[in-house]
């Protein structure tokens, strides 16, 4: 069933957990994700990011996430994931997406208030909620650009996420506070302490983005502090091409491409069952 994002992160609240934000570029991210969905029966979210376009345009991929959202047995949110432009975000609701994040983060922040609040007032108008970005992260959702370590001088300061969101209005928003897009090439050092800070001045939900490659304690205390929905998507999609590619080596005669999307699929099922076990404490 298709939900609201914020009657997801409203279960997040009561519930004392993260919601799971898988980007889902192809089908076999897509599928994974709502086969876990299911089996827990807990709200998770499926989106589509703009750097993501080169796999497959949101109005090729968008629809059918719409549709699988809706068909599902599982409370679902289908959400455009850093969208960078006003354009960008209205597509994804052109095509039957719920909810929006829009990151104005590399921006001047009087650029970032003014094109977040308009988002905002897009969205209203549907009743969608929408995600804002404050502070910048190193690397970018494709992982490619990654510098695999965070800088603390880039942190998101807990006044200026207060401003921030009395200046937009927005439902949830996406901070700085030690973690990265794509692999990390460090042990993550994540501010717990600011975490909580942030969540008690802004009074909204707070975003963890890049939160692929955490153990299972980072992402429970991270919860504790204030965190309501974590994007994951990089170990997922590194885990199907692990698989593919241990399925080649143990059987180089493999000549179909479906043989490597069946192992994929299930590696990454595999992986967000795990990353869903753990945001969700379940037994």
């Amino acid at each position: 069933m298709l939900i609201g994002l914020r009657e997801a992160l409203d279960y997040a609240e009561t519930n004392n957990c993260g919601i799971a934000a898988i980007n889902t570029p192809t089908l076999e991210l897509l599928l994974g994700t709502v086969k876990v969905a299911e089996r827990y029966n807990v709200p998770l979210v499926v989106q589509h990011a703009q750097v993501h376009e080169p796999v497959n345009s949101i109005e090729d991929i968008g629809p059918v996430m719409v549709e699988l959202a809706r068909r599902s047995s599982a409370p679902i949110v289908v959400h455009v994931d850093h969208g960078e432009t006003y354009e960008y975000v209205e597509r994804g609701f052109a095509v039957g997406f719920n909810s929006a994040m829009f990151d104005g983060s590399r921006l001047p922040y009087d650029d970032n208030v003014e094109q977040t609040r308009a988002v905002v007032r897009l969205a209203n108008e549907r009743g969608f909620g929408v995600e804002g970005e404050l502070g910048i992260m190193p690397g970018r959702e494709d992982g490619v650009e990654s510098t695999g370590t965070a800088d603390e001088t880039l942190y998101t300061s807990p006044e200026d996420a207060a401003a921030f969101v009395r200046a937009t209005g927005v439902t949830a928003l996406a901070c700085s506070f030690g973690t990265v897009h794509g692999l990390y090439k460090a042990e993550p050092k994540i501010n717990y302490e600011l975490i909580g800070r942030l969540r008690e001045a802004s009074g909204v939900p707070i975003v963890m983005h890049g939160g692929s490659g955490l153990s299972c304690e980072e992402y429970r205390a991270s919860i504790d502090q204030g965190v309501r929905k974590i994007n994951y998507y990089t170990y997922a999609d590194k885990a199907a091409l692990e698989a593919a590619r241990a399925l080649l080596a143990d059987k180089p005669a493999t000549y179909v491409f479906s043989d490597l999307t069946v192992v994929a699929q299930a590696a990454i099922e595999k992986d967000i069952d795990a990353l869903v076990r753990c945001l969700y404490r379940v037994a």
